[in-house]
């Protein structure tokens, strides 16, 4: 039987370490027909049938897999893609970027101004427990900008072991900290704006802080209970007249991929430093070494660069769908003209 996929390829994809980066499949010959890409129903078919075959081992090998041209066109359709793979849902708790929901499992992406950029970071690696894949969806294509890049964290981490020895030996003996004031509700001008409310799910800063109580997670479409707290998620709250200083850590900042048997730059380190900047947070007292220490600036700016030379920045196009393993690669946004509407899902 004829695989409803295909291998494309796009002039931004890599090669790194003899693996095209990311995957790219795109609809066969067969699927594709008169050009559209096969039905809805026939795609999330193969998606099932083929996931084990075929769609998994890509991301395995790539680190992230690029679906483009199929018939997913609406919040509703990458819903049920999502749900095709078959992943266990991650609820968004601890995450600091201001988040909707729109359907089932799906939420807009970080809903900050479209003139800021969104640094490079792993999906809630400031948390001990994150996602170890995550979907992104192009409802709506950007009017120009507002791409996706994307990095192996490996590689990340073998370019800074090389330039800076010294400083990844103390990154990986400490640790970070990341310290983050929210206030009580989401503030959608600010990239790290998600509210304390939000973020724990609750209106009671004794739920929030200590007491391992149950409560909905009203936000998905299927209430279902979770037990929530600070203290669960290794994080220590200072209550102020107005918000709360959350202070995670020391936590991680290379941990190794059991899966692949490599290092990853698994941080937030750049973002915080660079990008986690409010009217009530400055990113330089966002993240320190886990000894309380501060990171050296050039140090940081370097990195930065590192990033941006390694990555790939694939143009968005309406329909496209990007699986990208957590655990391999690191993202980010570019700034963007509108009209960009880029949906999100996460998984345990």
């Amino acid at each position: 039987m004829e695989s409803f996929f295909q291998d494309g390829a796009v002039p931004q994809q890599r090669v790194v370490e003899g693996v095209s980066f990311p995957a790219v499949l795109v609809p066969s010959a067969s699927a594709a027909g008169d050009g559209g890409g096969g039905g809805l129903d026939e795609f999330l078919a193969a998606v099932r049938a083929e996931r084990e075959s075929r769609l998994e081992p890509l991301v395995r090998a790539a680190g992230a897999l690029l679906l483009r041209g199929f018939p997913a066109r609406t919040a509703a359709n990458f819903d049920r893609a999502v749900e095709a793979f078959g992943y266990e849902e991650l609820p968004y708790v601890g995450g600091a970027a201001p988040r909707t929901n729109v359907v089932g499992r799906v939420f807009t992406s970080n809903e900050s101004p479209p003139d800021q950029k969104i640094p490079f970071h792993h999906e809630m690696a400031q948390v001990p427990t994150f996602p170890s894949k995550l979907f992104f969806f192009c409802e709506v294509e950007p009017k120009s900008g507002g791409e996706t890049p994307i990095v192996l964290s490996h590689y990340v981490y073998k370019r800074m072991k090389e330039k800076f020895p010294e400083f990844v030996e103390k990154l990986e003996k400490d640790g970070l900290i990341y310290t983050r004031v929210l206030g009580e509700g989401d503030d959608p001008s600010s990239p790290i704006g998600r509210g304390w409310q939000s973020t724990f799910l609750t209106k009671d800063k004794a739920i929030a802080e200590e007491r391992p109580e149950t409560i909905n997670y009203v936000m998905f479409k299927h209430p279902r209970s979770v037990k929530l707290r600070a203290a669960k998620l290794g994080m220590k709250l200072e209550w102020t007249e107005d918000g709360v200083k959350t202070i995670m850590g020391p936590i991680p900042a290379v941990k190794w991929d059991e899966s692949r048997g490599r290092k990853i730059w698994f941080n937030s380190m750049v973002a915080a430093y660079t990008g986690w900047k409010d009217s009530r947070n400055d990113p330089v007292k966002a993240v320190t070494f886990g000894d309380g220490s501060r990171l050296p600036g050039d140090v940081i700016s370097e990195c930065g660069k590192i990033l941006e030379e390694e990555c790939v920045a694939i143009p968005w196009q309406q329909g496209d769908i990007i699986l990208i393993d957590n655990w391999a690669v690191l993202h980010s946004r570019r700034s963007f003209e509108p009209p960009r509407r880029v949906l999100a899902s996460l998984c345990k």
